[in-house]
């Protein structure tokens, strides 16, 4: 099961990776586990390593020279092209271009040797639309994403004249990397939003601006609040409840109403295009529905402690146990607690105090005993802030998606020059621009 290739110039050839290519994967190693994993010694490549334009080899695990030696067709050389072939990150395709050191790969990467064709064009070839989209197909409806040798082997290749594969690579090589400049200019744009964002957080949770002897917090990351204010724990100003959590009947029971989990919540955003429904009893009706200016902060995931207000936008509405609602009970606006979430998310203050393990979790009851800055005028100061972090954000995404422009203009290019569809002795700088 694949896409059909196009129809090819004059003088082209269709074949497949097995035709072309040696294919050698492992299915785990003999034992080996990450006790294992030594200071320095043999590269060891996994996914994240190649994700990048260039392969990174400086933040790589390190095995032994008998680990090495015990499998010979996957000592790394020059040309090597490599596939992800397993996870979220199946497809992500890059090539050995220099081994500064001797290296091998782990079980989520196929080394795909080149015997009849130039490695990089079939690097190219790999990362087009063509190809990714068979990926697709063929990792549909598995639990985990895998991509099976025997698929890689039968994967479509179409096959340009050598000196023509040498020139298609040449020119997608210089072409991709402006196309890369530009999707890393916008990179360092948002993270420069984030900072700000950031700074305009402190700025608020250390007062506004106000001048006078501030009182130390003993927290280095905000360090002083105005000498008026008070510190309190979150229990004493807000009420707290974790959601419901799912039964095996959500899908079929009698009183199927919707509800918010954390793959829902982001920072600022709550998504609603794809939720789904669960039974909820009379009871639980009233102890887990959303209403607007309630604040929903996810539990666990990689998401941990984000956090939105909800803003009504549905007549009912209502959330599961991976988010925590949090609602207003006194003097301070919810929108304070969120801005202090997100700046002790960023500063590491879960991470430090133990709270992300292995799967990051936040419970309710580290939830309720956090001690947050209670200040004097919590809402204009909110207001405020909110303004501008709501400028920042429109900005941050009109620049995401510019990055994804970019990144779709240059696989349609990677996939028009190895199809043959345009001719690369004139299409230098198509499709790119600021």
């Amino acid at each position: 099961m694949s896409i059909a290739l196009p129809s090819l110039p004059a003088g082209w050839s269709r074949t497949r990776v097995d035709r072309v290519a040696t294919v050698n994967a492992r299915i785990g190693w003999k034992a080996l586990t990450a006790a294992e994993y030594q200071p320095d010694g043999y590269a060891f490549l996994s996914t994240p390593n190649i994700k990048g334009r260039e392969i990174d080899f400086s933040n790589v695990n390190y095995i032994s020279e008998f680990r090495y030696e015990e499998s010979l067709e996957l000592q790394l050389k020059p040309g090597d092209v490599l596939l992800a072939k397993d996870g979220n990150t199946l497809g992500i395709v890059n090539i050995i271009r220099d081994l500064p050191r001797p290296a091998t790969v782990n079980g989520s990467i196929a080394v795909i040797r080149s015997t009849g064709v130039d490695p990089s064009y079939l690097r190219y070839v790999l990362a087009s639309r063509v190809t990714q989209e068979t990926i697709n197909m063929l990792k549909g409806g598995m639990g985990v994403p895998h991509l099976f040798q025997w698929d890689i082997n039968r994967l479509p290749i179409p096959l340009p004249p050598p000196e023509e594969q040498r020139r298609i690579a040449d020119f997608l090589d210089a072409e991709t990397a402006r196309f890369e400049a530009l999707i890393s200019k916008r990179s360092r744009q948002i993270e420069g939003l984030a900072e700000r964002e950031l700074a305009l957080i402190v700025d608020m949770l250390s007062g506004g601006g106000k001048s006078g002897k501030g009182k130390p917090t003993g927290w280095p990351w905000l360090p002083e609040i105005p000498a008026e204010w008070s510190v309190g724990p979150v229990y004493a100003y807000f009420s707290t409840e974790l959601g419901k959590m799912l039964n095996a009947e959500r899908a079929s029971g009698p009183d199927q109403r919707p509800y918010l989990r954390n793959a829902n919540v982001h920072w600022y955003t709550i998504e609603t295009d794809d939720l789904a429904t669960m039974d909820f009893s009379a009871d639980e009706v009233s102890r887990y529905s959303v209403r607007q200016g309630d604040l929903l902060v996810c539990e666990g995931g990689a998401g941990v402690a984000e956090a939105a207000v909800w803003d009504g936008r549905l007549h009912e509405c209502y959330f599961q146990k991976s988010l925590h609602r949090v609602r207003r009970a006194g003097p301070v606006p919810v929108e304070w607690l969120m801005y202090w979430l997100r700046l002790a998310k960023a500063c590491g203050v879960f991470e430090a105090e133990g709270n992300i393990a292995t799967i990051p979790h936040l419970t309710g009851e580290q939830l309720r005993q956090y001690r947050i800055p209670i200040p004097i005028d919590g809402d204009s100061l909110v207001k405020r802030t909110g303004e501008e972090i709501a400028r920042l954000t429109s900005i941050r995404t009109k620049l995401r998606q510019a990055q994804t422009l970019l990144a779709e203009r240059r696989q349609a290019l990677i996939t028009a020059a190895v199809t043959g569809q345009i001719d690369v002795s004139t299409a230098s700088g198509r499709g790119i621009g600021e």
